[in-house]
């Protein structure tokens, strides 16, 4: 758990970072009593319409393609632990710890709003599983985005009620019922409507778009980064970059990205080596004369995503939902659609600038285009490689994350004996962009490993500070040129510098906070 942070859940909504705090980084969290209060007082009303002889959806009722048949009170118990397990019925791997308490966050902030009819009780139980550190197992596959993530959420309602399997805070698999004794925690007997209240909701779905937002926005500023090292290895012009020429389209992602490469690239020895005149190359490629359009775009589209998990943050996601009036509706704001949108929108982000990194790292290998620097920087051409198959790996994965780019929000597929006729597939869509991003960091990897080669090989030529910032953080465990080594551990050096900022680190250790 991260020491002394705790995240307190009311009706208000969360923010991005207490979000990460609690999913990525363990903090605990705290219900306050504005949402034990509203807890409260929306289970009243549900307890009235329970005792109705007027059937209530999700009530006093089945659920879905069953919702005709009125179920009696001595049923009810029964009906919610049947709609747990029923739809506990996911399958393949496990998701990661990460993902799992942020729809399990997610989830016990929906019910502190009041609008779901849940007993507090309930919510304190989920409050006491994060802040130990069980964590349910739930799968890959069984969400359909619509109605919510129902068998992800379902395996998390089932280790409530103190059955099926956990991890617990150190990653051991342990069965419910001894994870929450050992916390001492009690298990709950669900009562009306608690059941579909704790699974009816796009919880899992927005934690992945949360956590992409959290990698993206260092990944974005990697690429520039990675762009900036490659214009200097390839003898760019730092020209086009000006904010003069970036005004002429005015869009904020472009106009942040072409700042962070003249930061990148103020006082590149490398670059001034080149401005004698002697150079007869008139533009740059577009890999690299684009970079910050591209980049740019890419931002662009987290800040739309951003849009739309803000909003979904403020939003109580559940059916039926209780009203601050009284009244108890049904509804259709499980439908996945918003989040499952910009979650096929980020896929192809990642990989178009997963596509142009690829593009600058095979100019720098290529003699007929690297102007002056060795085939494939090879020590020794024709006896040594170089980073000829490094840029195969990268090519390798821009490929996948091409068919990763297909939307999963288009590919809707009936259910429920037709009730759920056309759902989004929004969980789809996040678990394909989590593989985007990581391949994403793997490509800005190796064209980071090859740039900082192709840099070093332009001596006595010196980078910019920044540039060679980064340089010299990758030379802490990366060696600088010579004879073919063992590639593969120096990729995986680099790609764990990727992942943990170090290379945003190094650079900004110069230029300051990058946009």
């Amino acid at each position: 758990m991260r020491d002394n942070v705790v995240v307190n859940i009311g009706p208000e909504p969360l923010t991005f970072g207490e979000v990460v705090a609690v999913a990525r980084h363990g903090a605990a969290v705290r219900l306050t009593d504005d949402a034990v209060a509203a807890m409260a007082a929306a289970r009243t009303r549900v307890d009235e319409l329970a005792e109705s002889p007027t059937p209530a959806y999700g009530v006093s009722t089945g659920f879905g393609a069953l919702a005709t048949r009125h179920i009696a009170p001595e049923l009810r118990a029964q009906l919610q632990r049947s709609l747990v397990r029923s739809h506990a019925a996911g399958s393949g791997p496990e998701v990661e710890t990460e993902v799992t308490r942020a729809l399990m966050l997610l989830r016990l902030h929906t019910l502190a709003t009041g609008h779901t009819g849940v007993r507090p009780r309930v919510a304190k139980v989920l409050e006491a599983m994060l802040n130990a550190g069980i964590t349910p197992v739930v799968h890959e596959y069984g969400s359909l985005g619509c109605s919510g993530d129902l068998a992800p959420l379902s395996h998390v309602a089932l280790a409530i009620m103190g059955e099926g399997p956990v991890r617990d805070s150190g990653g051991n698999p342990v069965a419910a019922a001894e994870a929450l004794k050992q916390a001492g925690v009690e298990p709950v007997e669900l009562a009306a409507k608690e059941g579909l209240a704790l699974i009816n909701g796009t919880d899992g779905m927005l934690g992945m778009l949360i956590l992409a937002m959290d990698d993206l926005a260092r990944l974005f500023k990697t690429a520039d980064i990675a762009a900036a090292m490659s214009v200097e290895a390839l003898l760019g012009t730092d020209r086009v970059f000006a904010a003069d020429l970036q005004a002429l389209r005015p869009h904020p992602g472009q106009a942040a990205s072409a700042a962070n490469l003249r930061a990148l690239l103020r006082d590149s020895g490398i670059m001034a080596s080149h401005r004698d005149g002697t150079c007869t190359r008139v533009q740059d490629a577009y890999s690299l004369r684009c970079a910050p359009q591209v980049a740019g775009a890419a931002r662009d589209t987290l800040a739309h995503a951003a849009s739309v998990a803000m909003r979904e943050l403020a939003s109580a996601i559940d059916n039926p939902v209780v009203l601050a009036d009284g009244r108890v509706e049904s509804n259709g704001n499980f439908h996945g659609a918003p989040v499952g949108y910009v979650l096929d929108f980020l896929a192809i982000a990642v990989a178009d600038v997963a596509s142009i990194s690829e593009r600058r790292t095979d100019r720098m290998l290529d003699v007929a285009r690297n102007h002056g620097l060795p085939a494939f920087l090879a020590d020794d051409p024709g006896v040594d490689s170089g980073h000829m198959i490094a840029q195969y790996t990268q090519a390798a994965i821009v490929s996948e994350l091409k068919r990763l780019a297909a939307p999963a929000s288009v590919d809707s597929i009936p259910s429920s004996a037709m009730q759920e006729d056309h759902v989004s597939m929004g969980w789809s869509a996040a678990r394909k962009l989590r593989r985007a991003i990581e391949g994403l960091s793997r490509v800005l990897a190796v064209e980071i490993l090859t740039a900082a080669r192709a840099i070093d090989l332009r001596a006595p030529h010196t980078p910019a500070p920044a540039t060679g910032a980064v340089v010299t953080a990758l030379r802490q465990s990366v060696p600088g040129p010579g004879p073919d080594r063992f590639l593969a551990p120096e990729i995986e050096s680099v790609v764990r510098m990727v992942a943990d900022a170090s290379v945003v680190a190094a650079a900004e250790s110069v230029t300051g906070p990058l946009a």
